[in-house]
């Protein structure tokens, strides 16, 4: 892959940006300065990313050395096509839930006074996880990322939320010394951890070998792909809304972007013959264990969370299809567009529940009538998860398809059907519920303008994603020159 040094500070600013308003919002916790906070930071980081992404658009993939130390002895970030629209879903997601999280906690000091800091610092680890240029330095910031995901997801308090933190880092550790033993081997090895320099010079020898199953297993466990799902529904249940949406849009898929930055730049077909048959074999089974699990349930956020149980698996079909270009598109689109759809669909849901007082699929009957814009919104999200047109879930899918035609592997492409039906199979009866006339009078607590409009700036944005899909594409060309 073709790539410049540049002088230009903007990576570094995407990390240091959020970790100033981390700062800044656990000195000053009162309502002014962390509405100043926002203010600046966010308007400061969208400036970056553009310029970022504009350096990315016109020279390719871009390296930054931070203080001017490139690798071995200092740190490099490293951009390109997927790197920007990674960092794009991120910054989007992010600012839409902060939003919603300005009215979701008003009111409730003690949660607002740590959630802010944590929230701030879990936008610094995925933006430092989609720059890192090498494979300690992605370590780090995988756990910068963990150690806020595991504080808020247990933020609530409680038995269960404590149990589901809990659970989930435990299950992080044990994929971080996976990880962490990989890496080991691959410097002892070749000395090395820079992503490119470990692209050019890794052979098909055992090491290498062991190094890949190590840190690919260690990976998946973060990224909740089947059978190692078991922390997340539990987790999504727990957590607070705004923190169930970043959950399932971002910190699921920056494992997964680990895998695919490794898979794509660094192991070659010699070294990983089989194991791209394997993964795409979990990944169907995720999308059907999912799915099944999904239509199983009477609670709405447990339906979401085994929803993204099963989404998760369509990203895990690009690796037995790993030569077509059709395959990359559909799952780095697939990954963006899920992210928005997810986000939006948790939030929405957030509302109904917040209305409703209680998170019983069959009490949402008739609640469309107090509740127009986050219904909408649920459907908007749920019309990419099933991969219908126009929304951007179908352009992914679509691509997928093609590239199991392409490359002669049909059998992924029932997969995909099968899932779109049970994706139809468990949103259209919520659906239903909601849009049906109630022959009582539905009681239901105001939900602020602030938390629908969150949810239904994301479901647009998820439908604008597959209308104008020429953009996001072309960014994801430079990834593969």
């Amino acid at each position: 892959m073709q790539e410049i040094i540049t002088t230009a500070p903007w990576g570094a600013l995407m990390v240091v940006i959020p970790l100033a308003a981390a700062a800044a919002s656990y000195l000053f916790p009162w309502r002014s300065a962390l509405m100043a906070a926002s203010a600046i930071a966010f308007p400061a980081a969208f400036y970056s990313l553009a310029l970022l992404a504009r350096d990315v658009w016109v020279s390719g993939a871009v390296r930054y050395r931070i203080g001017g130390w490139g690798s071995p002895l200092g740190i490099d970030l490293f951009a390109d096509g997927l790197s920007i629209l990674m960092l794009f879903m991120t910054i989007v997601v992010v600012m839409a839930a902060s939003i919603y999280s300005s009215f979701y906690f008003s009111g409730d000091v003690e949660r607002k006074r740590s959630f802010w800091p944590l929230w701030m610092f879990l936008w610094a680890g995925l933006n430092g996880v989609f720059l890192s240029g090498d494979v300690f330095n992605l370590y780090v910031t995988l756990e910068v990322m963990v150690i806020a995901s595991v504080a808020l997801i247990s933020l609530k308090g409680g038995r269960e939320a404590l149990l589901s933190g809990m659970r989930y880092f435990l299950v992080s550790v044990l994929g971080s010394l996976s990880y962490l033993m990989g890496v080991a081997m691959l410097y002892g090895s070749y000395g090395i951890l820079d992503i490119g320099a470990l692209g050019r010079t890794i052979g098909p020898d055992p090491a290498a070998q062991i190094a890949i199953v190590l840190i690919v297993t260690g990976l998946l466990a973060k990224t909740a792909l089947f059978p190692l799902h078991f922390w997340l529904p539990k987790a999504h249940a727990s957590a607070p809304v705004p923190v169930s949406a970043a959950l399932s849009a971002l910190v699921v898929k920056a494992p997964f972007y680990i895998i695919l930055r490794l898979w794509t730049d660094v192991f070659s077909h010699d070294i990983i013959s089989h194991a791209g048959l394997m993964l795409g074999v979990l990944g169907s089974v995720a999308i059907i264990w999912g799915g099944v699990m999904a239509l199983r349930q009477t609670r709405l956020k447990m339906l979401v969370a085994y929803s993204t149980v099963s989404q998760i698996g369509y990203l895990f079909l690009f690796f037995p299809m790993a030569g077509s270009s059709d395959a990359f598109l559909g799952c780095v689109y697939q990954a963006l567009s899920h992210g928005l759809a997810k986000a939006s669909m948790f939030l929405a849901a957030g509302n109904l529940i917040k209305a409703l007082g209680s998170d019983l699929i069959e009490d949402l009957r008739g609640l469309r009538q107090r509740l127009n814009i986050s219904t909408f919104a649920f459907g908007l999200a749920g019309i990419s998860l099933m991969g219908l047109p126009p929304g951007a879930g179908f352009i992914a899918k679509w691509q997928l398809l093609k590239a199991s035609i392409e490359t002669g592997q049909w059998w992924w492409a029932i997969i995909i059907v099968a899932g779109g039906l049970l994706a139809a199979g468990y949103l259209f009866p919520v659906l239903r519920n909601i849009i049906s006339q109630s022959q009582d009078p539905v009681e239901c607590a105001k939900v602020p303008f602030g938390m629908e409009a969150a949810a239904i700036v994301l479901a647009v944005l998820s439908l604008v994603l597959g209308i104008a899909a020429a953009v996001p594409l072309s960014l994801f060309r430079t990834a593969l020159l």
